[in-house]
């Protein structure tokens, strides 16, 4: 029978990530593996909570046993996760599969065992991600298209018979209800084939948070693998509830560096600048659209300032020769 090694990624979040494991442990009866629970240093106790958790509830020696490690530093979402990958199986073996949990994810009893007979049933599929729904049984968006130079000033345009002659290059796609490839998915209830993660690579660190999932989708769909979205396999999703995106004051810096980060990486550095001048096009159109209709504005305040202030910093230093910085966003930022 595979195995598989289950990653949650802690970031001042215990008592939701208990959540998290309690439902992922459910969703893996039966299943092969371990699960691992990387604390991102929390430096809040989230560590030793967790440890002394898991020795509670008899998780570290259940079917599926449980450990909780320190990251030691916060590098961000993929860092942490790459932690956890390395960390594999108790006594160093290597999973067949790794499924990725967020901390704020909720898998279904019979999640896991879908992506699984999926993978097994296609040994070509590298990924294959979960539908996700919110606490109200809402939708919310898993899967997606590559961002381009036209998503990005269609997407700020939001001008519907537009939005509708362009929908194939729009990033959010329709939620197929059947199996289907994808360019890539959210990684909240994502699961990797280890093979195509020993061929690509695992996360590139230099994305603190963002744009990490589509990079990594990218770089398997570009060697030949597939990406598939499972609708069968379902997980309630809160999300952004430990970076707070929904309550952004201002786009925050790892943001903006991961956004150009993929963009001179996948298509190089004269794209990525067309993508950014597409992006602020589009959005100073909508604005002057705003000032006669009344509505949301839909980003953040000083979102195209502080992107456009971003683009001119970095033709002074570009970012992609150096690491995104490390600095942990804060829950409301």
């Amino acid at each position: 029978m595979p195995s598989v090694l289950t990653i949650v990624l802690n970031w001042r979040t215990p008592a939701m990530t208990l959540d998290a494991v309690g439902a992922a442990l459910t969703a893996l009866d039966g299943i092969d593996g371990a699960l691992v629970i990387v604390d991102n240093d929390s430096q809040d106790g989230s560590f030793a909570q967790l440890s002394e958790a898991v020795v509670a509830r008899g998780w570290n020696k259940g079917a599926q046993s449980v450990r909780v490690v320190q990251a030691g530093r916060n590098g961000g979402y993929g860092a942490g996760n790459n932690f956890g990958i390395r960390t594999g199986l108790p006594g160093g073996q290597r999973p067949d599969f790794v499924y990725i949990l967020n901390s704020d994810a909720f898998p279904e009893k019979g999640t896991v065992r879908t992506l699984l007979d999926h993978m097994q049933a296609h040994p070509r599929t590298a990924f294959a991600g979960s539908a996700l729904y919110g606490k109200e049984g809402d939708h919310h968006n898993s899967a997606f298209r590559f961002p381009s130079i036209t998503s990005e000033i269609v997407g700020q345009l939001r001008f519907g018979p537009l939005s509708r002659m362009f929908e194939k290059s729009m990033v959010v796609m329709p939620p197929p209800t059947n199996e289907a490839k994808v360019h890539w998915m959210a990684g909240a209830s994502l699961m990797a084939r280890q093979t195509a993660l020993d061929q690509i690579g695992l996360f590139d660190e230099t994305f603190f948070l963002y744009f990490e999932e589509t990079d990594l989708c990218h770089r398997a769909i570009k060697a030949g693998w597939d990406c598939v979205f499972v609708p069968s396999s379902r997980a309630m999703h809160l999300g952004s509830v430990s970076t707070g995106m929904r309550k952004w004051q201002r786009i925050p810096q790892y943001w903006l560096d991961s956004r150009l980060h993929y963009f001179v990486k996948n298509h190089g550095v004269a794209y990525a600048s067309l993508a950014t001048l597409a992006l602020l096009t589009g959005g100073g159109i909508w604005r002057l659209r705003l000032l006669v209709q009344r509505k949301d504005r839909g980003d953040p305040p000083y979102f195209l300032r502080d992107l456009a202030l971003h683009a001119m910093k970095s033709c002074i230093a570009p970012p992609w020769r150096a690491r995104v910085e490390t600095v942990q966003p804060q829950p409301g930022e």
